[in-house]
């Protein structure tokens, strides 16, 4: 489905009937990352899920997708569909958004699940790394996701899950540079948003990998084991729903329901 929005388009899916779901895919990813977890889930739920701008088959709208204009777009597909309440899941990037979201509308949350994601800004070194990846971008794009996208998994998680390290990369490469750039800039611009998280008004959960070079459990653990943010630890990478597949719907299926 499509929905106009700034003289561009917004792609999105929906599935099921019942209570809403929102899904927020991740950077160099699109909507066709939840087509595992989203049979299951669409039993008992009305599941939505939507191409970030840049993403997938939704369009740029500029050269910087910040977080808050990215859930601006998410917004305006909620509001056509008459969603005034959902659970929302976002894995990394996703999460970002999910956070700028309920920085201004906490009442659309009944609940919100940071999937490999954080609510912590950049620091230097991550902000420097954006950076050169964009300037990289402009001239080697494909040989910079290639290299970038294997350090989203576990070392062995490359060899076991081949096919599907394969399909997920071969969705990363179909993003264009702008919508690449884009994001990134807009990546670098988000704040902290720990007090927007932990005062959030509704079920919250932290997904964590073990083996995720992007994310630093013990830091995160830290922070939020004296709060109503609840936390589970996976055995693999930054890539759950590839790596740690039948754990996560289970934990994702609680989550919702319980």
């Amino acid at each position: 489905m499509i929905k106009e929005y700034k003289n561009s388009t917004i792609h999105y899916n929906v599935e099921g009937e019942g209570s809403a779901i929102i899904l927020l895919h991740g950077f160099l990813e699109n909507i066709d990352m939840w087509r595992n977890l989203t049979p299951e889930l669409s039993q008992n739920h009305q599941i939505v899920a939507i191409d970030l701008l840049g993403h997938g088959k939704t369009d740029c709208i500029g050269y910087v997708h910040s977080m808050e204009a990215m859930a601006e777009a998410v917004l305006a597909v909620l509001n056509h569909l008459n969603i005034n309440n959902a659970h929302f899941i976002g894995h990394s990037m996703g999460g970002y958004v999910a956070l700028a979201l309920a920085e201004n509308q906490p009442e659309l949350f009944n609940g919100l699940c940071l999937m490999n994601s954080t609510f912590e800004a950049d620091d230097d070194e991550r902000k420097l790394i954006r950076s050169r990846a964009n300037e990289m971008a402009k001239t080697h794009f494909e040989s910079l996701v290639n290299m970038s996208f294997a350090n989203l998994f576990a070392a062995e998680s490359r060899t076991k899950f081949e096919k599907e390290f394969n399909e997920a990369l071969e969705l990363a490469l179909h993003t264009s540079v702008q919508g690449y750039i884009a994001a990134q800039e807009g990546m670098k611009l988000r704040p902290n948003r720990f007090e927007v998280f932990n005062n959030l008004n509704c079920k919250k959960l932290v997904i964590l990998g073990k083996k995720d070079s992007l994310i630093d459990i013990e830091k995160h653990v830290e922070k939020i084991k004296h709060t109503s943010i609840n936390y589970i630890e996976l055995s693999e990478g930054h890539m759950s729903h590839i790596e740690n597949k039948s754990e996560l719907s289970y934990f994702l299926k609680h989550f919702v329901e319980k």
